[in-house]
């Protein structure tokens, strides 16, 4: 059987830009993370990171694109210091080098004196919060971010959401947030991309501007629901959702 998991999939992140992308399960948002790392070579079109195509130019992009992934990925049987070092071993820099670049991110992402410690010893957060500094320690020129926050109870994560995008704007790095937050989305994006069935953008949100209107917090989450909903009839009328609930079949009249 064949499964269309984007279509007509066109978007692009400028220069310095937080972009979070949104949608319900199965829109594509993590294809779309895979294609941007070469991971997942879309059948027809093109993709570009920095110009480069990420399936034929490992050595051009290596070292200018930090992942920060929903799970920590950390190696267990590394400390902290190792782990957010690992990046840089892999760039061939120096020993001394990459073990004082790790402790700086260490102490930005408030673990300083955690240096030694292992996985299993720090808590969700403070794993999370090694992933963090190890993704910004090789100083890319991209961050992506794959559902970064979902494991984390949501005191946890907003405090380190509010840290990474301290971090974000302090570094001005360009940024794709992947998420299924609204309100995660609209705290860290300047601009929003609702995704469809099959993975496509049904509609896009200019956060940036709405807070320079000074309009609230809970208008511009309004603004996103409202595009969830459109993308959610948007299914329904294509025949791609993967249930229909009372809801649905009420607002369907």
């Amino acid at each position: 059987d064949f499964f269309q998991a984007c279509r007509e999939l066109n978007f692009d992140v400028k220069k310095g830009e937080i972009v979070a992308i949104v949608g319900e399960t199965g829109c594509g948002k993590s294809t779309s993370f895979n294609m941007l790392l070469g991971l997942q070579k879309p059948d027809i079109g093109e993709v570009r990171v920095l110009g480069y195509d990420p399936f034929s130019c490992d050595d051009e992009l290596k070292g200018k694109v930090g992942i920060i992934f929903q799970n920590d990925r950390l190696l267990p049987w590394c400390n902290a210091i190792e782990n957010v070092a690992l990046g840089l071993k892999i760039l061939n820099v120096s020993l001394e080098k990459r073990l004082n670049m790790a402790s700086k991110w260490l102490k930005r992402v408030g673990l300083e004196g955690f240096e030694t410690s292992h996985p299993h010893e720090l808590s969700g957060g403070m794993r999370q919060r090694v992933s963090i500094a190890r993704a910004f320690a090789i100083e890319p020129k991209i961050l992506y971010a794959d559902e970064a926050f979902t494991a984390l109870d949501e005191l946890t994560a907003s405090r380190i959401r509010k840290d990474l995008l301290g971090l974000i704007k302090e570094t001005e790095i360009t940024t794709l947030f992947i998420t299924h937050s609204v309100p995660e989305a609209v705290e860290i994006a300047e601009r929003i991309l609702v995704f469809s069935r099959p993975g496509r953008v049904i509609i896009e949100i200019n956060c940036k501007a709405e807070k320079v209107k000074n309009n609230p917090v809970n208008k511009i989450e309004g603004l996103v629901r409202d595009g969830l909903r459109l993308a959610r009839e948007d299914m329904l009328r294509e025949g791609t959702a993967e249930d229909v609930t009372a809801e649905d079949l009420k607002n369907k009249g």
